[in-house]
């Protein structure tokens, strides 16, 4: 029952016309964390990730709160599981800056997630190992 935190840094590329990071780049953010959220749960190095506990995602969707601006330090995903089922499991997000005490959100996220066989690409469903880990980071964040 523990939020999984990632540092994420803005890149020069990620900014738009507006100055601020493009709506698109959120997406690469959650991406990175969710490949070393799942990396680190189940176990694995993020190569080995998509070889032995292969997901796909099958749906996401963002809430942008406020714009991201190019600046250090990082900015933070924080992470969890929200549900899991038989062959998929929803992950939850939420963009922040941390700043002497106070935490501004960014934008807040779920991503559907389903297991999948390594060869053929299709659904399969979760193993004990998998479902255990899953399981054990739910949290209602």
């Amino acid at each position: 029952m523990s939020v999984f935190s990632h540092p994420v840094l803005v890149r020069w590329s990620d900014i738009d016309s507006y100055d601020h990071v493009n709506n698109v780049r959120y997406f690469d953010y959650l991406q990175e964390a969710r490949i070393a959220f799942l990396a680190e749960i189940f176990g694995l190095g993020a190569e080995d990730l998509f070889t032995s506990s292969p997901v796909v995602l099958a749906g996401q969707t963002v809430d942008y709160l406020r714009p991201i601006l190019l600046r250090h330090p990082p900015y933070v995903v924080d992470l969890w599981v929200e549900s899991v089922g038989t062959s998929s499991f929803t992950l939850a997000a939420k963009i922040v800056d941390r700043v002497d005490g106070s935490e501004l959100v960014y934008a807040k996220a779920s991503s559907v997630l389903v297991a999948v066989t390594a060869d053929t690409h299709t659904k399969r469903p979760l193993t004990d190992t998998e479902r255990a880990a899953l399981v054990g980071r739910i949290s209602a964040a």
